[in-house]
């Protein structure tokens, strides 16, 4: 048999502990959503104020 399986006297080891599921930090969780909504508010803000500026100049154009 496998050595490393088997202890000195022959009884089997005790399985390793299953990791336990990591604790949440909700304030870090909170603050970073909310950074990630600001984020695409300008991106989309940004967007919009490109897409008027290209209609603005295929007009007068």
């Amino acid at each position: 048999m496998n050595n490393s399986i088997l202890s000195n006297n022959g009884n089997r080891k005790a399985p390793p502990p299953k990791n336990h599921p990591k604790k949440i930090d909700f304030k870090k969780l909170k603050n970073n959503t909310c950074n990630s909504l600001n984020e695409v508010e300008c991106f989309l803000n940004n967007l919009h104020r490109f897409t008027n500026y290209i209609k603005l100049y295929k007009i007068l154009k």
